[in-house]
């Protein structure tokens, strides 16, 4: 991993999906036509591409350093707590005294900070595809990533849908779905499949907690694909 100190406007980003023009970045995408969320760019800190995913660290003006998933914007420092918070603790409130978690996806580590501050907890998982969203969280976001240093955490790098498949039936209390957009990597995760294995996966009376996104249509198919 090397990180990059160019400007801006070195950046180069999926056609049609987001842009860097000098001095801002732009997340742009057909899934909210009409829309563009805009950060003004100090430096670009990281570009990379793994074997999933172009991945880039900047540092913004107002919003602190900002982690970029295919021109999608996972996490900034200034907000990231409210989404982990929420995603986290919501259902492990939910429940008497969980003690395994499984956390799919959620590579920068927040869930993971925030499922250890439960003293019930005696193991959590977590499986994450792409190595590179761990490594980089780890270097540029260490207050996030602090989490993969809980001696309760097991990482899995490797697809979620298929290490949820293998797992034996009732062996967590709470799996927690921290996935990016519904598309590229994370399309599967969205699913019927996937949410028949989450359930299997479930002991009795256990709980799931999966991003449903703002907006209208990605929690319907959330909905829909949860239903029988």
């Amino acid at each position: 991993m090397e990180g990059m100190n160019s400007e801006a406007s070195a950046v180069k980003l999926p056609e049609c999906f987001s842009s860097v023009i000098p001095g801002w970045f732009s997340e742009i995408s057909p899934m909210w036509p009409g829309e563009a969320h805009s950060l003004k760019v100090e430096k670009i800190l990281f570009q990379g591409k793994s074997e999933y995913q172009n991945v880039i660290v900047f540092q913004s003006s107002t919003y602190g350093k900002v982690l970029v998933l295919d021109g999608v914007i996972q996490l900034t420092e200034r907000d990231e707590c409210a989404y982990q918070e929420m995603i986290t603790h919501l259902p492990l409130c939910s429940i008497p005294n969980p003690k395994k978690v499984l956390v799919i996806g959620g590579g920068d580590g927040g869930v993971l900070r925030e499922v250890s501050r439960h003293s019930s907890v005696e193991k959590i998982d977590i499986c994450e595809i792409d190595k590179m969203v761990v490594d980089v969280s780890k270097q540029f976001f260490p207050r996030v990533a602090v989490g993969f240093d809980d001696p309760r955490v097991t990482l899995h790098i490797g697809d979620g849908v298929a290490f949820l498949k293998a797992v034996p039936e009732g062996t967590y209390d709470a799996v927690i779905v921290d996935s990016s957009d519904p598309i590229g990597p994370a399309q599967e995760l969205f699913e019927k499949p996937f949410f028949q294995s989450v359930a299997k996966a479930l002991r009795p009376g256990g709980v799931m907690h999966s991003a449903a996104f703002s907006l209208p249509s990605f929690a319907r198919k959330v909905i829909e694909s949860k239903s029988d």
